[in-house]
């Protein structure tokens, strides 16, 4: 057998371990809170995600000079308040800071082990690489 093929089945067996880890390991973050920060220039996302058992808490963090209105909740300068979920659900909240005014809050359940949590790590995986800290290089 050839070494270009050994590489080959190597790689394979490689995505293969990380697929069954990815389907089958439990989710863990290093805080069940998602934070939802207005600051200048406010920018609130239409949609924010959810999921029980894993970040299932939004924090709203006011870093502005001025209040903010989340649904019923007034966010005053320099405040932060904490909306757990407890149920999968989409709900919606009016915003004074999101496009059209309104965000939507989608809980999902948390994935069985198997197909279900593998595609909820594939979906996950945009928001997690758009989350890493950027840092410069050390001198």
């Amino acid at each position: 057998m050839g070494l270009v093929r050994r590489a080959q089945l190597a790689l394979a067996a490689f995505v293969l371990v990380l697929l069954a880890w990815a389907a089958l390991a439990p989710l863990r973050y290093p805080t069940r809170e998602l934070a939802l920060d207005f600051a200048r220039p406010v920018q609130v996302p239409a949609e924010l995600r959810l999921t029980l058992g894993v970040r299932d808490v939004l924090l709203l963090r006011n870093r502005d000079r001025t209040p903010h209105v989340f649904g019923q909740v007034l966010v005053l300068p320099g405040r932060e308040i904490r909306l757990p979920f407890e149920q999968a659900g989409d709900y919606p909240f009016a915003c004074d800071a999101a496009p059209a005014a309104r965000v939507l809050v989608r809980v999902l359940a948390q994935p069985d082990p198997g197909w279900a949590r593998l595609r909820w790590r594939l979906a996950a995986l945009p928001d997690a690489i758009r989350a890493l800290p950027v840092r410069a290089p050390d001198d």
